[in-house]
């Protein structure tokens, strides 16, 4: 399994936990404006993807032109174009994004939906400050720690949603974000299980 990390470029802190996780990754990539993340602490990226806007010169000098990939087109975002560098062509098989929620609102949304529509090709999770967000298309079982906060947040409609090992369980109901999610469920042991039947969910897995 290659574990790829990518570097987003919303608003971002680094931690000693994001960092650790930048140093076990197999291979990190940045999404444009991401390298200036990356070059706080030093780390120089595998490669750089996107329309370069957002990429400081003297970030992109500091990467090297041989690691500049230059993706120009409108029609998706670095991010989503980032992914597509790392599942095609860097042979990723499971792929971690971090400062992808941050900032604009708009671009969250968007990037969260980026999630699910790349787990079709291996693991895909991010983080945020507060939270490991996985995306389910189908089932999973997750680890938790006992009182762990776990929110279920679907992406559309969701048509039957089952759940074991939270405090308030789904058997089979329904979820939508305009009628009915389900936020701040508890984790009751050290892992939960999660099945989705028609539809996509984002799990929350917040951190204590």
């Amino acid at each position: 399994m290659k574990r790829v990390l990518v570097v987003a470029s919303a608003p971002w802190r680094w931690e000693e936990k994001f960092v650790a996780l930048v140093r076990r990754a197999d291979e990190v990539l940045a999404a444009d404006g991401g390298a200036n993340h990356l070059a706080r602490i030093g780390v120089r990226p595998a490669a750089v993807v996107g329309d370069l806007d957002s990429i400081r010169p003297s970030v992109s000098r500091w990467v090297g032109e041989e690691r500049i990939v230059s993706r120009p087109s409108q029609d998706t975002t670095d991010l989503d174009k980032t992914l597509a560098y790392a599942f095609d062509e860097r042979g990723a098989t499971a792929v971690t994004v971090l400062a992808g929620t941050g900032g604009r609102l708009d671009h969250a949304v968007e990037n969260l939906g980026l999630l699910v529509r790349w787990s079709a090709r291996g693991e895909v999770d991010g983080w945020d400050p507060t939270a490991r967000i996985v995306p389910v298309v189908d089932r999973a079982r997750l680890a938790t720690t006992p009182g762990q906060v776990v929110s279920l947040l679907p992406l559309g409609r969701c048509e039957r949603v089952w759940t074991e090992g939270l405090r308030w369980p789904l058997v089979g109901e329904a979820l939508e974000p305009a009628v009915r999610t389900s936020v701040s469920n508890v984790a009751t042991g050290e892992a939960f299980e999660v099945r989705v039947a028609g539809g996509a969910l984002l799990v929350f897995l917040l951190r204590s």
